[in-house]
């Protein structure tokens, strides 16, 4: 019998470490109904989209791509700037789409329900779409490299519809925490994504360019969790198990940028994230995340943020803030 590839190339101790160093957030959720000889046209942010089908039965087309079947319960991600529809044929299979709304443009006013409805009378098709940002330090896209939809079918007692459920009525209901319970919400669902890449028989896991190599995905699970440590060319060479030479080429080859520049950002969004929460001194933060030279600590911060650390944290919390450095 032969193995599945998309096992072989990540354990599930680094797809955890992938996991737990994420960032996500919701760039916006809408409702979508759609009804039989009507087509909904959607798509074209410059973020991946997350599509889930509640009920009904009907078909995703995207641009330069084979239809994708709706059934209950499947997740489709799209790839950023991707044009797509949804239809639901006629009841008569010899009859065309004979109706289409355009949601690409549309713009909700503030409070309102976000929802499309292609069609009148009780829908066929009903799905919640949405697009949202999954990262880690301050550019670092873990779908930027998608250029071919993932498509998995789950099944109603893993509760995604529900999860995804309640991140709407979150971002309707506008309440103090949107933000964190959103986020926490949509990274349950990557999370049972990113599960099936361990068993799936489908290769979508090898679009994303961190579970396309493992030694990578190991030097670069282990630099996320612990970003200030202190890392090295060498000693993450030698977790990736590769030479140095190889593992530079590699790790640029898949990620985007060279290891010293990923970990900069990375303890960069790790400091960040410290001046918000807590009130440590900034030279106890730039020791924090594993900088001792605080000039250093300084110049990284202002290059990522385009301001000093200080008043990056009083704008956070609202306090009175000095000019942005230019």
């Amino acid at each position: 019998m032969k193995n599945d590839p998309v096992v072989a190339r990540i354990s599930a101790a680094q797809l955890d470490g992938l996991i737990s160093a994420l960032s996500v957030e919701f760039v916006r959720l809408t409702e979508c109904l759609v009804s039989p000889g009507w087509r909904l046209n959607l798509g074209g942010l410059a973020a991946p989209g997350i599509h889930y089908n509640l009920s009904g039965y009907g078909r995703m087309v995207l641009e330069g791509h084979p239809p994708i079947a709706l059934s209950p319960h499947t997740l489709v991600i799209t790839p950023p700037r991707q044009f797509f529809h949804v239809e639901v044929p006629s009841a008569d299979p010899k009859a065309a789409i004979a109706h289409e709304v355009e949601g690409r443009w549309k713009v909700f006013p503030p409070g309102a329900i976000r929802r499309f409805e292609a069609g009148e009378g009780e829908p066929q098709l009903m799905l919640i779409c949405g697009y949202f940002q999954a990262s880690y330090g301050t550019s670092l896209d873990l779908f930027s490299t998608l250029t071919a939809p993932i498509v998995e079918q789950f099944d109603r007692t893993e509760h995604i519809d529900r999860t995804l459920a309640m991140v709407l009525q979150e971002l309707m209901d506008e309440e103090v925490g949107k933000g964190a319970m959103t986020t926490t919400l949509l990274k349950v669902v990557l999370i049972a994504l990113f599960r099936r890449s361990l068993t799936t028989t489908n290769i979508w896991a090898e679009r994303c360019s961190l579970l396309s190599d493992v030694n990578i995905a190991r030097a670069f699970s282990y630099m996320a969790a612990r970003p200030e440590a202190q890392h090295s060319v060498d000693s993450l060479a030698d977790t990736a198990c590769l030479s140095r030479s190889s593992f530079m080429a590699r790790f640029t080859e898949v990620v985007g940028l060279p290891p010293m520049t990923v970990l900069r950002k990375l303890r960069m969004r790790q400091a960040a994230s410290m001046l918000i929460a807590h009130d440590r001194s900034i030279d106890q933060i730039a020791r924090a995340v594993g900088y001792t030279s605080r000039s250093s600590f300084l110049k990284a911060f202002r290059d990522a943020y385009g301001m000093l650390p200080s008043d990056y944290r009083a704008l956070q919390r609202g306090e009175h803030t000095s000019a942005p450095v230019e």
